[in-house]
């Protein structure tokens, strides 16, 4: 999965530190997402900058390390950059796709932080401005000292079994269109146990029994920290499906599995569990 990035090892701990030259950053604006343009490495440093190099290291903030690299976020409302011969602007979406897998984990951390801190400017209790806190990774309110967190919000992903078939889903309205498993977010006074059976019934008008925890998986991507689970299906397996939510839903037999997936995610990870017997 798009964690998985051993033999590198992350570091997330807080820490306010000053940036070098060699130091990797990074720069969103617009929904894009600012990377070197040939293959020699993806994530930019500050001496790529060059003369705005000064300027930038000195609006920008430390995220996180991965074994000796140092990454930083350019504040984009401090500093305008822009495409040069050898840094070209992608729409973010490109993320999923970088390789090698650690660099694709650093760039959605690093976006998913781009929007803590864009999105914490004000204080949602008095309105007024925030501040950065030196002490931890948090926006503190300059007027009533609220202080906010990066958003972590906790979803699961359900395979659903019957009879040697796997319940596999298609999206309604969204530009992704490979099968997912049944998926969604915790409500407040939830278990999690308690979200897995209410997104089953929601989604496709099924019970479910036998759930078993499989594995858990950080998804920058919606500010998440996916759960999966395994179920049996408890009755009839008749689907009765929520088009708002869903395009289709059906059962498969692991050798009608398409091999389209990848591996950055919990949910392919599952899928292909089953697809090649090994279900956990």
């Amino acid at each position: 999965m798009i964690q998985d990035i051993f033999p590198h090892v992350f570091h997330n701990e807080f820490e306010i530190k000053t940036p070098g030259s060699d130091s990797y950053f990074f720069y969103f604006l617009d929904g894009s997402l600012m990377l070197c343009r040939h293959n020699t490495k993806l994530i930019p440093q500050f001496e790529d900058l060059g003369s705005l190099s000064p300027e930038a290291m000195s609006h920008c903030d430390f995220l996180f390390s991965i074994d000796e690299m140092d990454f930083y976020l350019i504040d984009e409302s401090c500093i305008k950059l822009e495409e040069t011969d050898t840094l070209k602007f992608y729409k973010t979406g490109v993320i999923r796709e970088l390789k090698p897998m650690w660099v694709s984990f650093a760039a959605v951390s690093a976006q998913q932080l781009h929007r803590f801190y864009t999105s914490n400017r004000f204080c949602g209790c008095c309105g007024s401005p925030t501040m950065k806190s030196k002490k931890e990774r948090a926006a503190v309110c300059t007027s009533c000292g609220n202080t906010i967190y990066p958003k972590i919000c906790p979803a699961v992903i359900v395979a659903v079994t019957h009879e040697g078939k796997l319940l596999l889903t298609k999206y309604a309205g969204r530009e992704y269109t490979r099968y997912a498993l049944i998926a969604g977010y915790t409500e407040f006074g939830e278990t999690l146990e308690d979200t897995v059976n209410r997104e089953v019934m929601e989604e496709v008008g099924l019970r479910v029994k036998n759930l078993r925890y499989y594995k858990n998986q950080p998804w920058g991507f919606s500010d998440s920290i996916l759960v999966g689970y395994w179920a049996e299906l408890d009755g009839s397996p008749q689907i009765h499906l929520d088009e708002t939510e869903l395009s289709t839903a059906v059962w498969m037999a692991p050798e009608d599995i398409p091999d389209d997936f990848t591996n950055i995610s919990l949910t392919h990870e599952m899928i292909l569990l089953f697809k090649e017997g090994k279900m956990k």
